[in-house]
């Protein structure tokens, strides 16, 4: 048997070119310089993490974001009770904690760890910012996608403050068929869910097992089949589009 041998330089020409294609297609920095991206790409390092593992808690020293290329990683809170809150989660080819980068305080606001093993690149924290003072059109493209982010989450903060339980999970689950077909699985424990819709976890079950009663939807747990997509649609007001 033979043994190659593949030079160092190479390994990492090929590791930036692979990170690089990440960034690329991530739509948060669609349309930035690609001279901008190769440098990120440059001071990428690649972390492995196993499932529930830490990548971050919440009021560590930001010092990098993540770009994720294979598994999840969740962001959460705690409640001062210990009750965990998912407030996201990320999937291969996002971004993690990129607004992070340039807090002025400099810590992360959540915690984030792995669902499943999980590959990420590590972002310096110096590397981003040196890269959005050279490039101002990275930096632009960066500040329009935070923008929108946080137009989006205004608005689901709206909504949560003014429709009900049913009008909430109906539309959540719509959301969900809409990208997952009449087979839909659940990113989140039907808790965390719970938490995400500002209900009760007691609550979300027992309006879960109305519905199925009704044959409206079948399963358990956090996979369900949609089989009465418009009995959930005449929940859903007018104009609603949070999730």
């Amino acid at each position: 048997m033979t043994f190659i041998n593949v030079p160092a330089d190479r390994v990492a020409a090929a590791d930036r070119a692979r990170v690089q294609a990440l960034l690329a297609a991530n739509p948060m920095l669609s349309g930035a310089p690609a001279a901008a991206l190769a440098e990120l790409a440059q001071h990428a390092r690649l972390r492995s993490h196993g499932d529930g593992q830490t990548l971050f808690f919440e009021g560590d020293v930001a010092s990098h974001c993540l770009l994720v290329e294979h598994g999840a990683v969740e962001v959460l809170r705690f409640a001062a009770c210990g009750n965990e809150r998912m407030l996201h989660r990320f999937e291969a080819g996002d971004l993690v904690a990129e607004a992070a980068m340039f807090m002025p305080h400099g810590l992360y606001p959540m915690t984030a760890r792995a669902a499943g093993p999980t590959r990420v690149w590590r972002l310096p924290r110096t590397a981003v910012r040196a890269a959005c003072e050279r490039h101002p059109a990275l930096a632009l493209r960066l500040l329009e996608a935070l923008s929108l982010r946080l137009y989006r989450r205004v608005n689901e903060v709206d909504w949560l403050t003014r429709s009900n339980t049913p009008q909430r999970l109906a539309t959540y689950v719509l959301a969900l068929a809409g990208s997952q077909g009449e087979r839909i699985e659940l990113p989140t424990s039907q808790r965390q869910l719970a938490a995400r819709l500002g209900v009760r976890a007691e609550t979300l079950s027992r309006l879960l097992a109305q519905w199925q009663a009704r044959g409206w939807i079948r399963g358990e747990s956090r996979s369900w089949r949609l089989c009465d997509s418009n009995a959930l649609r005449r929940l859903v007001p007018p104009g609603a589009d949070p999730f």
